[in-house]
């Protein structure tokens, strides 16, 4: 089977997803990892210069992150060359000429396994697949970009100021959340110590973020991140349905909330009836120790 990877970079390196695609593909064939050249993104000369190489070597699958480009190139592309598509993709297995994917559905209410027929085009949520500490980095073709195809106009880019010890939401492999149970903005450093304490990021409920506790960019949820790491723990957390949408493919999750009955237990695998405010200080001081030792 023939497999391209659609890979990205951030911060001059590979992007973690692209490493997890990168080792998928070669595990199930052979696999081709492209790069789009170009100083930022840009949809269509980006989706003209990927479906003219698509159409030229004819892989059986395209792979990309189910990342804010990846959802956006991976769906312009299925569409133009009408192939089946999937988005959101949690586990994928071949069998014959049938792709076996896996993806949350109805905001993360159900997880689905769908058949999708090849030629095909997925986008695979960061995170959801495994990537060995030592795995090699792959040899990346360059592919340019169709300017001629550019009908936009790019104004300008404004980052968001962040913390520059903490990873992203999106690489994360270890995320602490806090909800509406730390009461203010001013008992957020709770959430911030254990986060570095364990190495991870920093997430929001979305009722924390429309308070205006913490900026939107660490909002998880359905209308915010959606993230897959291998700890997520929440902090103060109720469990509504929207910000389970944006977690529960996490490998591992511990919830902390001093309501027994919150719905973020019926999705924890570990699960902590306590005060926040007596136990995170407990727990991080704990953490620290025990990393230290």
């Amino acid at each position: 089977m023939k497999i391209l990877v659609v890979a990205e970079r951030r911060d001059g390196g590979l992007r973690r997803v692209s490493l997890e695609l990168a080792a998928k593909a070669k595990a199930l064939g052979e696999a081709t990892i492209l790069e789009i050249a170009g100083d930022r993104y840009s949809p269509l000369p980006f989706v003209s210069a990927l479906a003219k190489k698509v159409e030229a070597e004819k892989p059986d699958l395209v792979m990309l992150g189910a990342t804010l480009n990846g959802r956006d190139l991976g769906a312009r592309l299925a569409a133009r060359l009408g192939r089946a598509y999937a988005a959101d993709v949690t586990a994928l297995a071949v069998s014959g000429n049938t792709l076996e994917v896996g993806r949350p559905m109805y905001a993360g209410k159900v997880r689905a396994k769908v058949r999708v027929q090849m030629p095909a085009v997925i986008t695979v949520r960061p995170g959801a697949i495994p990537l060995a500490e030592s795995a090699a980095s792959p040899d990346v073709v360059k592919l340019e970009a169709d300017t001629s195809a550019e009908k936009l106009e790019f104004v300008k880019f404004a980052p968001v100021a962040s913390s520059g010890k903490r990873v992203s939401l999106a690489e994360a492999r270890v995320i602490v959340s806090g909800g509406r149970g730390l009461k203010g903005p001013e008992n957020w450093h709770l959430v911030e110590d254990l986060a570095d304490a364990l190495g991870g990021a920093v997430g929001a409920s979305r009722a924390v973020t429309d308070a205006g506790w913490r900026p939107n960019e660490e909002q998880v949820g359905q209308t915010g991140k959606t993230v897959t790491p291998d700890l997520y723990v929440a902090l103060g957390i109720s469990g509504a349905i929207q910000h389970l949408a944006g977690m529960t493919s996490s490998k591992v999750i511990v919830a902390v909330n001093k309501d027994p009955d919150a719905d973020i237990f019926k999705v924890a695998d570990y699960g902590v009836v306590a005060d926040v405010f007596e136990f995170v200080p407990a727990f991080t001081e704990a953490v620290r120790k025990a990393r230290s030792s």
